[in-house]
């Protein structure tokens, strides 16, 4: 296990915004995975899972994948496409993201949502670069 993939699932989950979901996460070299349990408080109109919540989910999990492999400073999102394929109102989404190129200043990442039966309900990809802002605790890496 890796002392920087702990320190990686620290920060996530030690983020305010995180409070609202309660994910668990997981972090390995070159992936993620982030679980959450599907809430009436995530739903649209029509009783469902509000697309943000899948964003959210996907972005999250291919960042997570492509900082697994940065140990110095945070990466930010630059650009991250959504795909929609499944409608979710009970159960988890199981968001996996996986690292899928990289170079010396821009990291591609991919990312699907599984509903608890195994069904994709999202597909994303995004890409991500290094930002200025250090791993440290200050930002809950630790």
């Amino acid at each position: 296990m890796s002392a920087h993939y702990r320190k990686l699932e620290n920060m996530y989950l030690s983020a305010p915004f995180n409070d609202h979901f309660a994910p668990k996460i997981e972090v390995n070299k070159g992936a993620a995975e982030i679980l959450y349990e599907v809430k009436p408080a995530y739903f649209h109109a029509a009783s469902a899972v509000h697309g943000a919540v899948y964003f959210k989910a996907m972005d999250d999990a291919a960042f997570f994948a492509v900082n697994s492999v940065v140990e110095d400073v945070f990466v930010l999102t630059v650009s991250f496409t959504t795909y929609l394929t499944r409608p979710i109102s009970t159960g988890y989404m199981r968001a996996t993201g996986k690292l899928v190129h990289q170079s010396q200043r821009l990291f591609l990442a991919e990312a699907v949502i599984e509903d608890d039966k195994g069904r994709q309900i999202a597909r994303g990809n995004g890409s991500f670069m290094r930002s200025r802002t250090p791993l440290s605790p200050d930002i809950g890496y630790q």
